[in-house]
């Protein structure tokens, strides 16, 4: 009876538009809490979120605070970092500790890192003592390990029992654990031996040994691992799920795809701001001074070594003064060669943090590069060379030297953009650092050297 009376929810995917947005700020204007809840209760907890990170601070607190435990800690997850910090600084201890109590552990640790120390511990005291114990646990890893995205609610069964047994695990489990898409056998000291599909349990008779539906491929990955590789395994396997064990393979928990699908958002988006040479810090910062203080020490990287290059071109000086039209087409040679080195940078930056390419195959990656840069360089120099005689009808000698600069310089900046990654990663740094200002810097200074060289060897000479 008591399915029968079980209330289907079905929701549609609606879009958060500014007209939305406005009537949603009219009912909190007038306070109208119960026509608020009537409208947002049948969102989806994601679509609750978007409402509430385009509010202000005080009416995304009015609306956060009408929900139970339960759904306020659903839509805390997905609200963006600033806003979350501001709300979680603006709840009382206690509410928290009824909205931790509800959340998955790796979701509760994850609120639990941004919240003060002193609170932090205050919550885990009030929370279940046996869930506080797998939660602590958890805060011990760094985030952005497996151990720090891992869940410890995970269904494991003896490699003794049965596909009867494994069923009657799931089921006595099934309110605990979500997203349920494996059984991992474990020995009786909790060692992992293997896992088994839910549909295994499905097709093979009760009276089966789990020992003998074993999925033959078994893929793991011990706490420490970086959760960006944890994502690069999940992808290359096509896998729902993987276990995290500890040294001796004695299981820990999981990591389901949904926190991977987080995990591979945060990194894409890390990965290019470091591109722009810009701090991942920045975006939930509402601080001018401190997105200031951000972006200031790559544009004074790129601001000192622009003025190298003006110290290059002051060099050429009398290169420039005794033709005055190589300095027309420095913007054009610059440019090209910007493009191309930060195109292959962004491709091996790319490549590295896949796993796509090895330190054995940098040579056999290197060449590629060139030969593109080589193919790229003989496209656009005859098209400037074109160019240059059609709509500016400069002396053929000069639009030759023009031309021939320009892909030198465009194959010089494709391999400068190859090899910077490859030794700051070779140095164990960070290689999506090297984009943005550093490449794009190193590129002018040498570019203009490649460019005025040949000018004056060649022309001027």
């Amino acid at each position: 009876m008591a399915e029968e009376n079980k209330k289907i929810i079905v929701r549609d995917i609606i879009q958060i538009d500014d007209s939305f947005i406005e009537d949603i700020k009219s009912l909190i204007e007038t306070k109208s809490s119960e026509s608020l809840l009537n409208i947002l209760m049948d969102l989806h907890p994601a679509d609750i979120s978007e409402i509430i990170n385009h509010l202000n601070d005080e009416d995304a607190l009015f609306v956060f605070n009408l929900f139970d435990p339960e759904t306020a800690g659903e839509i805390l997850l997905e609200l963006d970092e600033n806003i979350r910090e501001i709300i979680l600084q603006n709840t009382s201890t206690d509410k928290i500790t009824d909205i931790v109590d509800e959340l998955d552990t790796d979701d509760a640790t994850d609120i639990l890192s941004e919240l003060p120390e002193e609170i932090a511990e205050e919550v885990l005291e009030g929370i279940d003592k046996e869930y506080s114990e797998d939660v602590k646990a958890l805060l011990k890893y760094p985030e952005d390990s497996a151990g720090g995205i891992m869940n410890s609610f995970y269904i494991a069964i003896d490699e003794n029992a049965t596909v009867k047994d494994a069923i009657a695990e799931v089921r006595s489990n099934a309110d605990e654990v979500d997203h349920i898409y494996q059984i991992y056998v474990v020995k009786d000291n909790g060692e992992l031996v293997g896992v088994i599909p839910i549909k295994a349990l499905l097709v093979n008779p009760l009276d089966t040994k789990v020992s003998d539906i074993l999925d033959e491929d078994l893929y793991y990955v011990t706490a420490n691992v970086d959760q960006e590789e944890v994502a690069n395994i999940m992808h290359k396997y096509d896998l729902l799920s993987i276990p995290v064990v500890d040294e001796n393979k004695i299981m820990l928990g999981r990591i389901t795809i949904d926190d991977i699908v987080d995990v591979i958002n945060e990194e894409a988006a890390e990965d290019i701001q470091k591109i722009a040479g810009l701090s991942e810090y920045e975006e939930y910062s509402y601080s001018a001074y401190r997105v200031s203080s951000i972006r200031l020490p790559w544009l004074l990287v790129a601001l000192f070594g622009e003025m190298i290059s003006a110290s290059v071109l002051s060099s050429f000086q009398a290169t420039i003064e005794q033709i005055y039209i190589a300095g027309i087409f420095i913007p054009i040679v610059m440019a090209m060669g910007g493009s191309s080195g930060t195109q292959s940078a962004i491709v091996i930056v790319r490549a590295l943090a896949t796993g796509d390419v090895w330190f054995g195959e940098t040579r056999k990656r290197l060449f590629k590069e060139f030969k593109v840069a080589v193919l790229n360089g003989l496209a656009c120099g005859l098209i400037l060379l074109m160019a240059t005689q059609i709509f500016w009808n400069n002396e053929l000698k000069f639009s030759i030297i023009l031309s021939a600069s320009l892909i030198v310089i465009m194959i010089n900046a494709t391999m400068i953009g190859a090899v910077v990654p490859l030794i700051l990663k070779r140095l164990k740094l960070d290689p999506a650092v090297s984009t943005g200002p550093f490449v794009t810097t190193a590129n002018d200074i040498v570019g203009l050297i490649i460019y005025f060289s040949l000018i004056t060897i060649f022309y001027v000479s």
